[in-house]
């Protein structure tokens, strides 16, 4: 890039942030109008999951290829690329007629969120070379991601309730014109001379397809039936196709994702748990936002405000309370309590009744799963980077961070076919429609809970000690996981 001075740069820090305030904004706004989005397309309560897998699966897919298009053909011109990808996606979701347009534009959605969150950060660390300056930076864009959260979660239930749930996804219409305009202006140019590399398309494409018709097979498989020749064809399809991905990788010069580092034991165990933290995490937004409008009553507005208090959790940690324990007490200990906390959130919100008070079933499990999240998030990041060298810490966040949108798209599929099925089991057996709902929420609240459960004995046993060097990076390292999960 071309010689900045220093406002040019942080004016530029400036357009990277609103960049991505708007793919933060869309993950959080979208959980709180989804009763609404399955309603008006006649959802079913399984299928409704793809209106946030669709989204995590392509954005998982395509983060790592999205982060290397960015150092082979020029950050600016491929971020703005994401851009405009991102706001024509979000304008077709606003117009969808139909479950299987509202899912595709979704899916597209995802790669432009993908190719945005990855090159914005590779361009902080390139405009911002001096370590005080970095760590400032990278503040600022965590603290934004954040802050996108708990705007998005009030954002929602006002445009769901005031106007129609399409306004969640045409609101980021003029976000997306001001943010490309802004980026011609402010962003510098690439510099001359383009790397003529190989990008690993193939895999991107691989492992996606692989998910998809993993999790198609899952949502599906309670009306085709879990022994029934479509889901085990499918099933059997997508470990075919991910043998594919796993053999590509091993062959080719420039592979998406490197087999060589899930050789190292905190990469390994840090991806491990980066599912089972991503499945508790998205299954708690997606049910307890049903749980909240299907049987409680909320509206849209209500639902966001009952979020506020777990998201003002989280953005408190992202401002430096997650890098004072990951400094005072290392990595494992921080992880394992954040897990632990998010097993006994959504144990609260496994017995939270029909007639249900939020300051008594719903604002304790709330507060937990924020002080879980906010605890967990960075101590996580920080495993997945500690064994790498400091010229692979991008590719390894990178790496977790896919490997969370995927898990999470995976378990999320599980937990709604969970909710599914035990509520048609219970509905049969004669239980009113809300009781046999409450039923089906209950029992995916639960195998969260086990799997959050899981993930915090893991920790214990798997996680090895970081360096205090390696403790050092944690205020500018927030912002990664941060922006994927707020």
């Amino acid at each position: 890039m071309a010689a900045m001075t220093n406002r040019q740069r942080w004016l530029a820090l400036v357009v990277l942030c609103l960049g991505d305030l708007m793919i933060v904004l869309d993950v959080t706004i979208v959980n709180v109008a989804l009763p609404s989005i399955r309603q008006d397309l006649d959802f079913s309560e399984a299928s409704l999951a793809w209106v946030v897998n669709a989204y995590l699966l392509t954005f998982g897919g395509f983060l790592l290829l999205g982060g290397r298009a960015g150092d082979l053909f020029g950050g600016r011109r491929v971020f703005i690329v994401g851009v405009a990808l991102f706001t024509l996606a979000s304008a077709a979701c606003g117009l969808a007629t139909s479950q299987a347009f509202l899912v595709t534009a979704r899916a597209v959605q995802g790669l432009g969120g993908a190719i945005v969150a990855a090159v914005a950060l590779s361009l902080i660390m390139t405009l911002f070379t001096e370590p005080a300056d970095r760590a400032k930076a990278m503040g600022v864009f965590g603290f934004v991601a954040s802050g996108g959260g708990t705007i998005g979660v009030v954002a929602g239930g006002v445009l769901t309730d005031a106007l129609d749930w399409r306004w969640i996804f045409l609101v980021n219409l003029p976000i997306g014109v001001l943010v490309f305009a802004l980026c011609l202006r402010l962003l510098p140019r690439d510099q001359a001379g383009i790397r003529r590399e190989r990008v690993d398309v193939a895999g991107a494409v691989l492992v996606t397809a692989a998910l998809m018709l993993a999790v198609y097979a899952i949502v599906n498989a309670n009306s085709a039936g879990w022994s029934s020749a479509q889901t085990i064809g499918l099933l059997a399809a997508s470990a075919v196709l991910l043998a594919g991905f796993v053999g590509l990788e091993a062959r080719v010069r420039t592979p998406l994702v490197p087999l060589r580092l899930f050789r190292l034991h905190n990469v390994a165990a840090a991806n491990v748990l980066a599912v089972l933290v991503a499945s508790a995490m998205f299954g708690w937004f997606f049910l307890s936002a049903l749980y909240l409008q299907r049987v409680l009553g909320y509206s849209p507005l209500e639902v966001g405000l009952a979020y506020l208090p777990a998201t003002l959790v989280i953005g408190g940690f992202s401002l430096g309370l997650s890098a004072k324990a990951v400094m005072r007490f290392g990595v494992k200990l921080p992880l394992a309590a954040g897990l632990g906390l998010f097993a006994v959130g959504l144990a609260l919100f496994a017995r939270a009744p029909v007639d249900g008070s939020y300051v008594l079933d719903v604002l304790p499990g709330m507060l937990l799963l924020g002080l879980g999240g906010g605890l967990s998030f960075n101590p996580l990041l920080l495993a997945a980077m500690s064994d790498v060298e400091t010229t692979e810490a991008g590719l390894a966040s990178g790496l977790v961070n896919t490997t969370q949108m995927m898990g999470g798209a995976l378990g999320l599929a599980v937990l709604a076919s969970l909710a599914a099925s035990r509520t048609s089991t219970l509905s049969a057996s004669g239980d009113s429609a809300v009781v046999a709902l409450n039923g089906g929420y209950h029992a995916a609240f639960l195998v969260g809970a086990g799997l959050a459960a899981v993930g915090c004995l893991l920790a214990l046993l798997l996680i090895r000690p970081v360096t205090a060097a390696q403790h050092e990076q944690a205020p500018a390292l927030e912002t990664a996981e941060e922006s994927s999960a707020a």
